[in-house]
């Protein structure tokens, strides 16, 4: 009798206040849009880094022959194979804990197999250039890629090496802009969940003050204080639900146009987020909605009913 009681006040209520209702769905669908938004943006820094960081190699490249500013190619010189065997030998005893993996790469497979896919004709700054015009070099595939720092230190002032190059410094600047990209979106979600939490609040305050004879005759019939409170709280949480619902679609919609059939298509080196990703984030963001919801109702209505 009671539940059945409970149900019927907060469809009247909703029935009364549609647009008092249609004003926190709204409220609640862009906030959590944002919040979707800024939890898909470090799903996405965190899919990256988790890629692109297997596949981070720290690139010895090794003197070419001919001048070099670097001190450490002095002679002018390429070292011979009887130098980079020893080379090899050195990073294995000095490195071992840090690289699991090293590949001699020739100027001629640099050639034919990176520099001719980068520019297809060979022409480099008005220049045509050719195999001899490349270095030797070794690719060390590291055990951790955030060790890069101590191979370099290791390797940089060592004969015959004339720079050493960490893919990491590449891909750090973009997952710098990402990482901004997140703090921005974190910080209007923020403000967002803000707005809504006193919209719902006053929305449900001005729905109990529009009833407020039937609270009073139902205190005077001896109804509890939650028993009271029950539709209005359910008031918002319907309406929250919808807007979180709606939300979620939107960023499942959002994800398709331009990540699955936009971006994705172009950008191949880039593992982008997908539906899977939106709609496991969106039981949370359901359920955050509704928690802030019934907190803020019942804040509200507790200060209200007490007045």
């Amino acid at each position: 009798m009671r539940a059945r009681f409970i149900l019927s006040e907060t469809w009247t209520s909703l029935r009364r206040n549609v647009p008092m209702i249609i004003s926190v769905m709204l409220v609640t669908f862009i906030s959590f849009v944002f919040i979707g938004a800024s939890a898909l943006m470090q799903a996405q820094v965190t899919r990256a880094k988790g890629e692109w960081y297997n596949k981070i190699e720290v690139v010895v490249w090794l003197c070419p022959d001919g001048t070099s500013q670097a001190a450490t190619c002095a002679a002018g010189k390429a070292p011979t194979k009887q130098e980079i065997v020893q080379l090899e030998e050195f990073i294995q005893d000095e490195l071992t804990d840090n690289v699991s993996k090293i590949t001699y790469v020739s100027r001629e497979d640099f050639y034919k197999n990176t520099f001719l896919k980068q520019y297809p004709n060979g022409e480099y700054q008005g220049r045509t250039l050719t195999a001899s015009d490349m270095q030797d070099s070794l690719q060390l595939k590291l055990k951790d890629p955030t060790k890069y720092k101590m191979v370099s230190e290791v390797l940089s002032g060592k004969t015959g090496v004339e720079d050493v190059v960490d893919q990491k410094q590449i891909f750090d600047p973009v997952f710098a802009v990402l990482n901004r990209a997140t703090a921005v979106t974190v910080a209007l979600a923020v403000v967002m969940v803000v707005v809504a939490i006193l919209l719902t609040g006053t929305t449900i305050r001005m729905s109990a003050a529009s009833r407020k004879n039937e609270t009073e005759i139902m205190r005077l019939v001896g109804a509890s204080n939650w028993t009271i409170r029950l539709p209005f709280i359910l008031e918002g949480v319907v309406a929250s639900l919808i807007g979180s619902l709606l939300a979620c679609g939107t960023l499942a919609g959002i994800v398709q146009v331009f990540i699955t059939d936009g971006l994705s298509g172009s950008v191949s080196w880039m593992p982008f987020v997908t539906q899977s990703t939106v709609w496991m984030i969106a039981p949370a963001l359901v359920a955050g909605a509704v928690l802030l919801s019934i907190i803020a109702s019942a804040v509200s209505l507790r200060r209200y009913l007490k007045a």
